[in-house]
């Protein structure tokens, strides 16, 4: 849920108040470090207003993509996607940019340029306040990203979709440095006792 989630955003431009221009200007810097030609990689730790709860981590580098949760290991390289589930010990196939590899997906893409910005200080860094303009479609309605203020590095976000928050903090995050090696599938690892099953095309 979460690698779709931030993969489907988007940055573009805005024209609109300085505090406004401030916050997308400092946005973008930080949406750099995370999805620049560079690569990225951190810890997250998510929490959906006490419901649902877990724990991982991410890697990503362009189209590529390499995260473990607490129940799945996946490794996408940027044209087929592959989810291993540990308990199940079934492997799944997809298509790379396959919605259905995430029942999630769907629910949170969304473009940036249907947000207002702001920016404040924090105790904690600097906070990012994006809030859907009225007649966007998307169902994320408000975003609270918390930045290093030095290094705009993510330390945390909460995201708004109806009225439900989800929050997510990041930890251990690193900008680059990141292996193509990285995003691909160890088949030879699963090649004995995992069922595997192809669902590109479906």
């Amino acid at each position: 849920m979460l690698v779709m989630l931030l993969c489907a955003m988007t940055a573009g431009a805005q024209d609109e108040s300085p505090n406004a221009k401030q916050a997308r200007r400092i946005f973008d810097k930080a949406y750099n470090l995370v999805f620049g030609p560079q690569g990225s990689k951190f810890n997250y730790d998510v929490n959906i207003i006490h419901i649902y709860k877990t724990r991982g981590t991410i890697c990503m580098k362009g189209k590529k993509q390499r995260f473990t949760d607490e129940r799945v290991d996946a490794w996408n390289d940027g044209v087929t996607a592959y989810m291993v589930y540990r308990k199940k010990k079934t492997v799944e196939i997809h298509d790379a940019n396959s919605d259905k590899k995430d029942k999630y997906s769907g629910k949170f893409k969304f473009t940036l340029d249907d947000f207002t910005y702001h920016i404040a200080e924090d105790p904690a860094g600097l906070m990012l306040t994006l809030k859907q303009k009225k007649h966007a479609k998307g169902s994320i309605k408000e975003v609270k990203a918390l930045i290093d203020r030095k290094t705009f590095t993510p330390i945390s976000l909460k995201i708004k979709v109806a009225f439900i928050w989800t929050t997510i903090k990041i930890t251990n995050f690193v900008s680059g440095s990141i292996s193509d090696d990285t995003f691909v599938f160890p088949r030879n690892r699963y090649a004995s006792g995992y069922k595997f099953v192809d669902k590109r095309g479906s």
